[in-house]
C-alpha cells in the first residue's frame, strides 16, 4: 500500500517551495529537515506498524501503557514531554524508577557473585519544556537548553535519588528547552530501545483530561529518533542502535505489573490492539513543526492575518483539509487558527461534511495571550459564516434547496463535557499511595486529544492543536497514517468514549 500520489506530490512540492534558502534562517528552525535531501525526505515520508491505540486520562495512559513500556527497556529510554508537574503521573513514574533500580541492583549483584558478563547500563533521557512560569522566564535562551544537575532531581523534579540510580547503572539526564516569549517544545513521545515508540497527547501533569496514545514500530521510529536528536541530543547517534547488543547480556525484563505500583483507572480508558491489515507496514508521515520566536501578531482589525509557517505539520494538515472530498473530523482542545477555520469553511462550501469536537473554556488565558481570541469566539464566527453561506445558497438556488440538493456540507460542532452522573476529580498534587489511587476512577473534565481524520482514510495524531500557538510558535510533532482500517478503528474507539460526553452546539442537519 502506498500514498495517494497527488497528496505526497503536493506535500513535497509545497515544502520545497516554502523552505528558506538562507542558511541562517534554516539554522533557526528547531529541528530542521531539508526536504531537498533524499535522506531527510525518507525520515518524514515513511512507513510504520501501529500496535495499539489507547484513550483515557493522562494518568491512566501513563500508568497502564507508558510506564510499563519504559520499565521493559534493556538499554535506553527517551521520554519527551512539554509540561512537568507534581502529580499522580509523576509519582507513578518516580515509583517505577525506584522499583526498576532495585530490580537492576539485584541483577548487578547476581552478575558479580557469579562472575558473569556485566549487565549493561540503562540510558534514560527525560526532556521537557515547561515546569513553572518562573522557570520559563529565567530559562537560558540557547539551543543547548538547560541540563538539570543531579542535586535537583529529587527536590525540584520529583525524581529518585541520584545515588539510587547510579547504584543501578541507570544513566539519567534531564534537560529542558524554552524560548521567550512563548515558544514551548510541545511534542510528547516515548521511545524504548529505539524500537518501540509511543506518541501520546498527555503531559507529565495533573489535569484529568481525555487523552490518546498510539504505539508504533517500524521505519517511522528512525524519523522520531532523528527529530529527538536534532532538538535535544545531537550526540545521541541519530538512528543508530545505542549499544552493540551482540556483545552484551540482555538483562531480564522488569515486570512492572508485579511490583504493586500506582495504577490509575479512568472511566474513559479504552485500549485496542491494532491488527495489521496487510503483511506490510502502512504509509506514515512524520510531521515535525519547528518552534518560532516571532508570533507575527497583527493587532489591528484591518491587518490581514499572516500565513502560518510552512512546517511539515502545517503543510500536511492544510493539504488534507483542502483536498478533502467527503468528510473531515476534528477533535482539538482549542480552535483559534484562522488558516484552519478558512480551510474548514472552504471544505463545507465544496460539500464536504465537517464535524468538530472541542473544549469549552479550556486554557482561556493562554488563548487570549497567544491568539487574542478564544475558541468560543472562533466557533461563533465559523457558525455565522456558515449560516451566511446557507442564506446565499437559498437565495441563489432555491429550487436545489427545496429538492434537498444543497451543495453545502453538513456542519456539526460539539463541546466535550464530563459524562452526567459521574463524579469528577482533580489529581492530587502530592504523592498518593497506590491504594488511594486505585480506589478512584478519573472522569475526564476536558478533551485534550488531538485528532484529525479525513475521508475515513487519513488519520493525524500527535501534539499539535488547531490553535494559533501550535501553528505559529510552538514546536509540535504529528504523525499521519494512511489506512482506512486504522481510521475506522480509531474512529470507533473515540465514538465509544464520546458517547454521553458531548454537548451539541450546532448541527446543520437539524437546524
Amino acid at each position: 500500500m502506498s500514498y495517494t500520489s497527488s497528496f505526497v506530490h503536493d506535500f513535497i512540492r509545497q515544502l520545497k517551495h516554502n523552505q528558506p534558502a538562507d542558511p541562517i534562517a534554516r539554522h533557526a528552525e528547531i529541528p530542521w529537515f531539508d526536504i531537498d535531501n533524499a535522506s531527510d525526505r525518507e525520515l518524514l515520508v515513511t512507513h510504520s506498524s501501529p500496535c495499539s491505540f489507547t484513550l483515557g486520562t493522562g494518568a491512566s495512559i501513563y500508568t497502564d501503557v507508558l510506564i510499563p513500556a519504559l520499565t521493559t527497556a534493556r538499554h535506553e529510554v527517551i521520554l519527551v514531554t512539554c509540561f512537568w508537574a507534581r502529580s499522580t503521573t509523576l509519582s507513578a513514574l518516580h515509583e517505577a524508577l525506584v522499583q526498576l533500580a532495585a530490580h537492576r541492583c539485584a541483577l548487578l549483584a547476581d552478575a558479580r557473585s557469579k562472575a558473569t558478563a556485566p549487565i549493561p547500563p540503562l540510558r534514560v533521557r527525560i526532556c521537557f519544556s515547561s515546569r513553572s512560569l518562573l522557570q520559563k522566564l529565567l530559562h537560558p535562551q540557547s539551543r543547548d537548553g538547560y541540563v538539570y544537575p543531579p542535586s535537583s532531581w529529587k527536590a525540584v523534579l520529583g525524581l529518585p535519588e541520584p545515588a539510587l540510580l547510579e547504584s543501578a547503572a541507570i544513566q539519567l539526564q534531564v534537560k529542558s528547552h524554552f524560548f521567550l516569549p512563548f515558544s514551548v517544545m510541545h511534542p510528547k513521545f516515548v521511545v524504548v530501545d529505539r524500537q518501540r515508540a509511543f506518541i501520546p497527547s498527555c503531559n507529565v501533569s495533573w489535569e484529568p483530561w481525555l487523552e490518546g496514545c498510539v504505539e508504533v514500530t517500524g521505519a517511522a521510529v528512525s524519523g522520531l529518533l532523528s527529530f529527538y536528536s536534532r532538538t535535544w541530543d545531537p550526540e545521541c547517534g541519530g538512528t543508530e542502535p545505542p549499544l552493540e547488543r551482540n556483545h552484551l547480556i540482555e538483562p531480564p525484563a522488569f515486570d512492572v505489573r508485579m511490583a504493586g505500583l500506582i495504577l490509575v483507572a479512568s472511566t474513559a480508558h479504552r485500549r485496542v490492539a491494532l491488527l495489521p491489515e496487510s503483511p506490510s507496514p502502512i504509509p506514515t508521515l512524520l510531521l515535525p513543526s519547528s518552534c518560532h520566536r516571532n508570533p507575527h501578531f497583527r493587532p489591528f482589525p484591518w491587518q490581514k492575518d499572516p500565513e502560518p509557517p510552512a512546517t511539515p505539520l502545517n503543510v500536511a494538515l492544510l493539504t488534507l483539509l483542502n483536498g478533502a472530498g467527503r468528510s473531515i473530523y476534528i477533535q482539538t482542545p482549542n480552535l483559534t487558527c484562522q488558516a484552519v477555520l478558512r480551510a474548514l469553511l472552504d471544505a463545507l462550501r465544496r460539500g464536504v461534511d465537517v464535524a468538530v469536537v472541542t473544549s469549552r473554556n479550556l486554557m482561556l488565558l493562554e488563548q487570549l495571550v497567544t491568539a487574542g481570541t478564544t475558541t468560543s469566539r472562533c466557533i461563533r464566527s465559523l457558525l455565522r459564516r456558515y449560516k451566511k453561506l446557507e442564506r446565499r445558497l437559498a437565495e441563489n438556488h432555491p429550487a436545489d434547496v427545496e429538492a434537498g440538493h444543497a451543495s453545502l456540507g453538513r456542519l456539526r460542532i460539539s463541546y466535550f463535557c464530563p459524562r452526567p452522573g459521574l463524579k469528577t476529580r482533580t489529581q492530587r498534587r502530592q504523592r498518593p499511595s497506590p491504594a488511594q489511587v486505585e480506589e478512584e476512577e478519573e472522569e475526564p473534565v476536558h478533551s485534550h486529544l488531538k485528532l484529525i481524520m479525513v475521508d475515513d482514510e487519513y488519520t493525524v495524531l500527535g501534539s499539535g492543536n488547531l490553535d494559533r500557538a501550535s501553528w505559529y510558535t510552538s514546536q509540535e510533532l504529528g504523525i499521519l497514517f494512511q489506512s482506512s482500517n486504522f481510521a475506522n478503528t480509531v474512529g470507533a474507539e473515540v465514538d465509544g468514549v464520546l458517547a454521553d460526553r458531548l454537548d451539541l452546539v450546532f448541527d446543520s442537519a437539524v437546524h
